[in-house]
């Protein structure tokens, strides 16, 4: 497989809060893979960088050479991209993890997209936090029987 298209996202219910990540690999217009997985408690943008090292992570299986990988998080995309820096400490060693993984693309580009070009990774991030959440709920309520 040379070239994937990939779109991620993270989504925080608070900040920080419950946390999910979505991803949607696609090769030539066909989707190839969907990931959704509850990460835990976190913000919202470590759940952003999480779900970029989830994607480049299946790449690296799926063995691609080159990406494009597509976020609503302009935050995330300027700072791979270099032109915010990482201040956050929260998120420097992810992002130092991120730019490791990338380095084992031939070619990749990120790029920031409107939330509205990004509603099926952004489902699946939302989804599995409430499928979390809904669990969590049934769990506690089967205790107290």
């Amino acid at each position: 497989m040379s070239c994937l298209k990939i779109y991620i996202d993270g989504a925080s219910k608070g900040n920080p809060g419950h946390s999910g990540i979505g991803i949607v690999i696609y090769r030539d217009g066909q989707v190839l893979k969907r990931i959704s997985n509850y990460i835990g408690k976190t913000t919202n943008n470590v759940a952003e960088y999480t779900a970029l090292i989830y994607a480049l992570e299946e790449a690296m299986l799926l063995k691609a050479r080159s990406l494009e990988i597509n976020t609503d998080s302009q935050l995330l995309a300027r700072q791979i991209n270099g032109v915010y820096k990482v201040r956050h400490e929260g998120l420097k060693g992810l992002h130092e993890r991120a730019v490791r993984l990338l380095g084992s693309f031939e070619k990749v580009l990120v790029t920031h997209i409107p939330r509205e070009k990004n509603t099926c990774a952004d489902k699946l991030a939302t989804a599995v936090i409430k499928e979390t959440l809904i669990m969590s709920r049934q769990n506690v309520a089967a205790l107290c029987k």
